[in-house]
Protein backbone atom coordinates (compact mmCIF):
# COMPACT_ATOMS: atom_id res chain seq x y z
CA UNK A 1 0.00 0.00 0.00
CA UNK A 2 1.37 3.11 -1.00
CA UNK A 3 2.11 6.45 1.70
CA UNK A 4 -0.39 9.15 1.13
CA UNK A 5 -0.08 12.70 1.43
CA UNK A 6 -2.02 15.39 2.04
CA UNK A 7 -1.13 18.48 -0.56
CA UNK A 8 -2.79 22.10 -0.23
CA UNK A 9 -3.46 25.02 -2.42
CA UNK A 10 -5.81 27.86 -3.01
CA UNK A 11 -7.22 30.15 -6.00
CA UNK A 12 -6.36 27.99 -8.68
CA UNK A 13 -9.26 29.92 -10.59
CA UNK A 14 -9.71 27.77 -13.57
CA UNK A 15 -10.50 29.12 -16.13
CA UNK A 16 -10.82 32.72 -15.27
CA UNK A 17 -9.37 34.87 -17.76
CA UNK A 18 -8.83 38.06 -15.12
CA UNK A 19 -6.16 35.93 -13.04
CA UNK A 20 -3.36 36.48 -16.28
CA UNK A 21 -5.04 40.22 -16.28
CA UNK A 22 -4.75 41.41 -12.54
CA UNK A 23 -1.83 38.99 -11.86
CA UNK A 24 1.25 38.93 -14.41
CA UNK A 25 3.79 38.41 -12.20
CA UNK A 26 2.24 34.93 -10.83
CA UNK A 27 0.18 34.01 -13.84
CA UNK A 28 2.16 35.09 -16.93
CA UNK A 29 0.39 33.39 -19.42
CA UNK A 30 -1.00 34.00 -22.91
CA UNK A 31 -4.46 32.16 -22.62
CA UNK A 32 -6.72 30.56 -19.78
CA UNK A 33 -6.10 27.37 -21.40
CA UNK A 34 -2.09 27.85 -20.73
CA UNK A 35 -2.88 28.64 -17.31
CA UNK A 36 -5.16 26.26 -16.31
CA UNK A 37 -2.85 23.42 -17.90
CA UNK A 38 0.23 24.44 -16.16
CA UNK A 39 -1.73 24.51 -12.86
CA UNK A 40 -2.56 20.90 -13.71
CA UNK A 41 1.10 19.88 -14.26
CA UNK A 42 2.44 21.69 -11.78
CA UNK A 43 -0.25 19.64 -9.39
CA UNK A 44 0.05 16.55 -10.89
CA UNK A 45 3.66 16.28 -10.29
CA UNK A 46 3.34 16.42 -6.65
CA UNK A 47 0.52 14.80 -5.98
CA UNK A 48 -0.63 11.47 -6.17
CA UNK A 49 -3.88 9.70 -7.61
CA UNK A 50 -4.24 8.29 -4.13
CA UNK A 51 -3.32 11.27 -1.73
CA UNK A 52 -5.55 13.75 -0.63
CA UNK A 53 -5.73 16.99 -2.10
CA UNK A 54 -7.27 20.08 -0.20
CA UNK A 55 -8.21 23.08 -2.69
CA UNK A 56 -8.79 26.19 -0.23
CA UNK A 57 -11.48 28.10 -2.22
CA UNK A 58 -11.89 29.28 -5.70
CA UNK A 59 -11.77 26.33 -8.10
CA UNK A 60 -12.83 27.44 -10.88
CA UNK A 61 -14.69 30.64 -12.72
CA UNK A 62 -16.04 29.72 -15.54
CA UNK A 63 -19.67 29.24 -16.74
CA UNK A 64 -18.53 25.98 -18.91
CA UNK A 65 -19.63 23.12 -16.89
CA UNK A 66 -18.11 20.25 -19.29
CA UNK A 67 -14.69 22.59 -19.05
CA UNK A 68 -14.82 22.27 -14.84
CA UNK A 69 -15.80 18.36 -14.70
CA UNK A 70 -12.62 18.14 -17.36
CA UNK A 71 -10.50 19.94 -15.08
CA UNK A 72 -11.33 18.34 -12.00
CA UNK A 73 -10.95 15.07 -13.55
CA UNK A 74 -7.55 15.76 -14.88
CA UNK A 75 -5.75 16.79 -11.34
CA UNK A 76 -4.35 13.48 -9.47
CA UNK A 77 -5.49 13.07 -5.99
CA UNK A 78 -8.99 12.89 -3.81
CA UNK A 79 -9.46 16.17 -3.95
CA UNK A 80 -11.86 18.01 -1.04
CA UNK A 81 -13.27 21.63 -1.07
CA UNK A 82 -13.01 24.56 0.99
CA UNK A 83 -15.53 26.12 -0.62
CA UNK A 84 -14.36 30.01 -1.63
CA UNK A 85 -16.08 33.07 -2.89
CA UNK A 86 -16.20 32.04 -6.80
CA UNK A 87 -17.36 28.68 -5.46
CA UNK A 88 -20.51 30.06 -4.81
CA UNK A 89 -23.65 31.62 -6.72
CA UNK A 90 -25.07 34.82 -6.06
CA UNK A 91 -27.10 33.05 -3.27
CA UNK A 92 -24.32 31.41 -1.55
CA UNK A 93 -25.34 28.62 -2.81
CA UNK A 94 -22.30 26.07 -4.38
CA UNK A 95 -22.65 26.37 -7.77
CA UNK A 96 -24.01 23.14 -9.93
CA UNK A 97 -20.86 23.21 -11.92
CA UNK A 98 -18.79 22.33 -8.69
CA UNK A 99 -21.92 20.41 -7.02
CA UNK A 100 -21.71 17.83 -9.86
CA UNK A 101 -17.96 17.05 -9.38
CA UNK A 102 -17.25 13.64 -7.61
CA UNK A 103 -15.57 15.29 -4.21
CA UNK A 104 -13.88 13.39 -1.72
CA UNK A 105 -16.29 14.38 0.79
CA UNK A 106 -18.72 17.31 0.14
CA UNK A 107 -17.72 20.60 0.56
CA UNK A 108 -17.78 22.91 3.24
CA UNK A 109 -16.94 26.57 4.07
CA UNK A 110 -14.50 25.62 7.23
CA UNK A 111 -12.74 22.11 8.01
CA UNK A 112 -10.68 21.22 10.84
CA UNK A 113 -8.19 18.45 10.60
CA UNK A 114 -4.71 17.48 11.70
CA UNK A 115 -1.60 17.15 9.30
CA UNK A 116 1.94 16.30 10.85
CA UNK A 117 0.49 15.75 14.01
CA UNK A 118 -0.58 19.05 14.11
CA UNK A 119 -4.09 20.85 14.30
CA UNK A 120 -5.27 22.28 11.14
CA UNK A 121 -7.84 24.93 10.24
CA UNK A 122 -8.63 25.51 6.61
CA UNK A 123 -10.93 28.47 5.28
CA UNK A 124 -10.92 30.45 1.80
CA UNK A 125 -10.54 33.44 3.83
CA UNK A 126 -7.85 34.95 6.15
CA UNK A 127 -9.24 34.33 10.08
CA UNK A 128 -7.87 36.96 13.18
CA UNK A 129 -8.66 33.68 15.02
CA UNK A 130 -9.27 29.99 14.27
CA UNK A 131 -10.19 27.02 16.78
CA UNK A 132 -6.98 25.48 18.30
CA UNK A 133 -5.31 29.17 17.68
CA UNK A 134 -4.23 29.16 21.61
CA UNK A 135 -3.25 26.05 21.32
CA UNK A 136 -0.37 26.31 18.63
CA UNK A 137 -3.08 25.33 15.98
CA UNK A 138 -2.17 26.36 12.19
CA UNK A 139 -4.60 28.18 9.84
CA UNK A 140 -4.04 28.32 6.03
CA UNK A 141 -6.35 30.16 3.89
CA UNK A 142 -6.25 31.59 0.46
CA UNK A 143 -8.56 34.41 -1.29
CA UNK A 144 -5.77 37.41 -0.67
CA UNK A 145 -3.56 36.08 -3.49
CA UNK A 146 -0.39 36.83 -1.48
CA UNK A 147 -0.93 40.42 -0.66
CA UNK A 148 -1.27 39.96 2.77
CA UNK A 149 1.06 38.87 5.36
CA UNK A 150 1.27 35.35 7.26
CA UNK A 151 0.22 36.53 10.82
CA UNK A 152 0.58 33.55 13.68
CA UNK A 153 0.65 30.33 12.75
CA UNK A 154 -1.52 31.43 9.91
CA UNK A 155 -0.56 31.57 6.50
CA UNK A 156 -2.04 32.09 2.64
CA UNK A 157 -1.71 28.85 0.89
CA UNK A 158 -2.91 30.45 -2.67
CA UNK A 159 -0.77 29.42 -5.86
CA UNK A 160 0.42 32.88 -6.21
CA UNK A 161 1.96 33.19 -3.46
CA UNK A 162 5.91 33.53 -4.38
CA UNK A 163 6.92 30.79 -2.27
CA UNK A 164 4.23 28.10 -3.77
CA UNK A 165 4.86 28.49 -7.68
CA UNK A 166 1.57 27.42 -8.83
CA UNK A 167 0.81 23.98 -7.39
CA UNK A 168 0.07 22.53 -4.08
CA UNK A 169 2.52 21.71 -1.26
CA UNK A 170 2.89 19.90 1.73
CA UNK A 171 1.95 20.97 5.62
CA UNK A 172 5.86 20.82 6.23
CA UNK A 173 6.59 22.81 3.31
CA UNK A 174 4.06 25.54 4.35
CA UNK A 175 5.23 25.66 7.88
CA UNK A 176 9.05 25.33 7.57
CA UNK A 177 9.38 28.99 7.31
CA UNK A 178 7.89 29.30 10.63
CA UNK A 179 9.90 29.77 13.40
CA UNK A 180 8.56 28.84 16.55
CA UNK A 181 10.97 30.27 18.92
CA UNK A 182 10.15 34.02 17.69
CA UNK A 183 6.97 32.78 16.94
CA UNK A 184 6.96 34.21 13.87
CA UNK A 185 7.75 33.50 9.55
CA UNK A 186 11.33 34.04 8.47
Amino acid sequence: MAWTQKFYMADPHFGHQLMIDKLPDTRPFETVRGMDDAIIEATNERVGKGDILYIVGDFAVTKDENYVAQVFRRLNGRKILIIGNHDVDDKGNLKPSLAKLEWDQPPVFSLQTSDEGQRLFLAHYAHRAWPGQHKDGWHFYGHSHGRIPHIGRSRDVGIDCADIGLGPQTFRELTARYQVEAGEWA
